[in-house]
Order: C-alpha cells, then structure tokens, then sequence
C-alpha cells in the first residue's frame, strides 16, 4: 500500500451567486427564490471553509469560478451584437436561458465529477469525469468549463487522466462526487466505491422530483475509470420526493466508516450487505440516524449528512464538519452530540458558517470534490492553485475588491455585471496561476 491522504478541492463561489430558485427538487433553493444574496460574504464565507480545512492539516485546493454570463452560449441560441446587447435581449426574449446563463452553481464542487483514486484504478491513475449535469439546463453549461479546471489543477498525464464528460443525454444523466462515497481502510488501500443512483434509465420515473443520477451513468463511469470495489446503490425514492436531491444530503463516508439516514438507501441491507462483501482488509462500520431520531425534513434543513467527514493527522476518530444550521437545529443538534458521546468512529464536531451556500441548498460538502491521493501525485497538482494562508489572504482581499455585497435576481441583468465578473476573473488566473487564456473572455 502506498499512503495517501484525501485532498479537497472547494469551488471558488463566483460574482453571480444568486438565488434565482433554479433547481427543482433543492428546497432550499426554492424557498429563497427572489431574495437578495451577498456574492462577498459567500466568497469569503467559502474561503474561510477552505482555510479551516488546510489548519487542520489537509491538501486544500481552489477551483475557479465559470465565467458567469455565460455570453457564448448566449450567442449559440442566435443572439447577436455587443455582449451587453446580448444579455439585454436574452433576459427580454428568453429570460429562463438568460438566468441559466448567469448561475454561478459551478461553486459546488462535488457535482464537478467523479474521481477514482489509482489506488482502486485500473491504470494506476487518478481518474476524474466530469458531470454532465444534464437534469437542470443552469447546470448542464458546466461540463466543458469543469474539464478545464481539473486539467489545470491535475496537469500530469502520467498520474491523471480527465476524461470527457459522459454524453449529455438523459439516460447519462451524472451528477458526479455528490452520489460518491469511497469507503477504505487506509486512504491509500483498495477501497468500496458506493455508487448512488436515483433511476434507471429505461424505466419510467414518476415522482414529484427528479432523480438525477442514472444507474447507467454510474455503471459508465466505474466502467471508464476500471474501478475495482464497485457498488451501485439505488437512492430512497421516498428520500427524493422529500427533497433529497442528491444522496449526499442523507449520506457521508470516511475512512471505513459510512453515517447515512435510515432514508438513504431503498435497500439499507443489501448495500450494506454488498459493501461488506466488496470491502478487502477491512470491516466497514454503519452509523445509521434514524427517521424517528432525526426526521428526513430535519435532515434537509439542518445538513447533518451533507457535512465533511474527515480523517485528521495523529486523530484516531473522525471529524465531522457541520453547517452552522446542524448546531441551531435541536435534533440535528442532539444527534451530532450524541455522535461524540457513544465513543463510536466520530469523535469530533466542528461547525463552518456557509450561510450564503446553505441558502441556495449546497452545505458544506457541496462545496468540495474530494481526491485522494499519493505523495507523488500531490507533489504532481498545481501549486499555485493549493491554498496557503498567503493565498488566502489575496483571495480574500481579490473578492472584496471584486464582488458586490447585495444581488438579487433581478440585478442579473446589469450589463455591468460583465465587466465586473471578467475583471475579477482575469485578475484570479493570474493568481492561481490558469494562464491568460483560460476563459473564453480571454481569448482573441
């Protein structure tokens, strides 16, 4: 076995950050439909989240904002003239085309992709497909972009391989790292993959949300990536009309141990049963919540499941880093308490303010892709893209020059906002060292 540790690569929250209430089946999203966001205080909120993580002694990385409009596909639907003449008449012809083009849900970095570690790779490599994102039109722009940033971040061919996204269609319909759980004894032995899925392609889906991830598009990418220790998993149906859009609301894993919801799975026994069955070297732990503990709308609101587990340096219990809404909820609150108190694998509950995130329906996991990866491979990324309290500090003086502290959808359509989004982003390559043509804005 060759050690490793598992990295973080968090989304860099970008100018647009808004609550337009694109994403059918996010609660959160819907319910703050309309309000007034602040694009400052989420990028630094996010920022900070990062800072935290690399304190406690873990590779943390930054993944960059899309550019947000979005002009050239603006443009693709035929809409002509300046830039800001395009957005003008995208938000009076096609307003829903318009808004897509403005979200900034890139800053989720758990839908970038899913990530195999060469540990359980076919070839030895680090494999990355990004997610096709197909379900939600706001989304399905991120592909090509995301492509981009995981070359810069992973540049080496002989230690990684970034494939295209699978085909963006609905019966791929993959929703990346956010239906992803590597279950290990060391994070650099053979692990489980658990492999979440909500439908199967050919077959009708009838309920109030979508499901989003497709068991054929699972299958596809353990298939590309030659992953050993796969395990496909069928997300609770109940679990998605309550208003679990992906399986990591109701699910988190580390190391060898899986916290879920008693809603996570259709069938909690029989995945168990498969990862026990596919797990070498080691006895997968189940740390189940149940519904009558902590019901699923509590689960939602509150985030439990959508925090970071993480194994720290010289800690022999894992760490479980929730939203502030985990504290402020009393039974999401109880049950965390109660995690520390049973002298089981948690030992530990720290708590981020990712507020402005929470509020579009992305907590603290879904801000992050996570990548494990050997002392080879780690000295192999990008190092001006690995946050340092030196880069922290310019990030965070980069985004009070740049963001504006109030935006609600409505302001979406300043074509002001074009300029101040390319600005800042034409600053940000150079200080994450992306070249001087990594956006489309940037080239001639």
């Amino acid at each position: 076995m060759t050690p490793a540790v598992e990295a973080n690569a968090d989304g860099l929250i970008g100018p647009t950050h808004s609550y337009a209430g694109l994403s059918p089946g996010n609660l959160a999203s819907s319910l703050n439909k309309g309000e007034a966001s602040n694009p400052r205080a989420a990028v630094l909120q996010g920022l900070d989240k990062m800072k935290r993580l690399a304190d406690l002694g873990l590779p943390q990385f930054v993944l960059p904002p899309h550019e947000r409009p979005n002009i050239p596909f603006l443009r693709s639907l035929g809409f002509t003239g300046s830039d800001a003449a395009v957005l003008e008449r995208a938000w009076k012809d096609a307003p829903s085309f318009a808004a897509a083009a403005c979200s900034a849900s890139p800053m989720w970095a758990a839908n970038a992709a899913t990530v195999t570690p060469s540990a359980d790779s076919a070839d030895g490599r680090v494999h990355f497909t990004p997610a096709n994102l197909v379900t939600n039109l706001h989304r399905s722009l991120e592909h090509a972009q995301t492509m981009r940033s995981l070359n810069a971040l992973f540049p080496d061919p002989a230690h990684f391989a970034v494939h295209d996204a699978l085909s963006p269609v609905a019966h791929l319909a993959d929703e990346g790292a956010a239906n992803h759980v590597r279950l290990c004894a060391e994070h650099g032995a053979p692990g489980v993959n658990l492999l979440v899925w909500g439908r199967d392609a050919f077959e009708a889906w009838d309920g109030p949300y979508p499901a989003r991830q497709t068991r054929q598009a699972s299958e596809a990418a353990a298939r590309r990536h030659g992953a050993s220790g796969a395990v496909l998993a069928q997300q609770s149906r109940a679990a998605i009309a309550g208003g679990t859009f992906h399986n990591d609301v109701v699910c988190v894993g580390a190391l060898d141990t899986l916290f879920h919801h008693d809603l996570a799975f259709e069938d909690t026994a029989g995945t168990h049963a498969a990862i026990r069955q596919a797990a070498q070297g080691f006895d997968p732990i189940f740390v189940e919540v149940s519904s009558a503990d902590l019901p699923l709308s509590d689960a939602i609101s509150s985030y439990l499941f959508n925090s970071m587990l993480v194994s720290l340096p010289g800690e022999d219990r894992l760490t479980l880093i929730c939203p502030t809404e985990t504290r402020d909820n009393p039974r999401s609150h109880a049950v965390a308490q109660s995690l520390v108190a049973s002298n089981g694998p948690i030992g530990r509950v720290e708590y981020v303010d990712v507020r402005q995130s929470m509020r579009n329906g992305g907590g603290p996991a879904c801000l992050r892709l996570r990548v494990v990866l050997t002392e080879v491979e780690l000295a192999a990324t990008n190092p001006a893209m690995r946050l340092t309290d030196n880069l922290h500090t310019r990030l965070s003086a980069w985004a009070e020059r740049h963001y504006r502290d109030r935006l609600t959808p409505s302001d979406l359509t300043d074509p002001a906002l074009i300029d101040e989004s390319r600005a800042a982003l034409d600053e940000l390559t150079g200080l994450i060292g992306l070249g001087s043509g990594f956006y489309p804005f940037q080239r001639p």
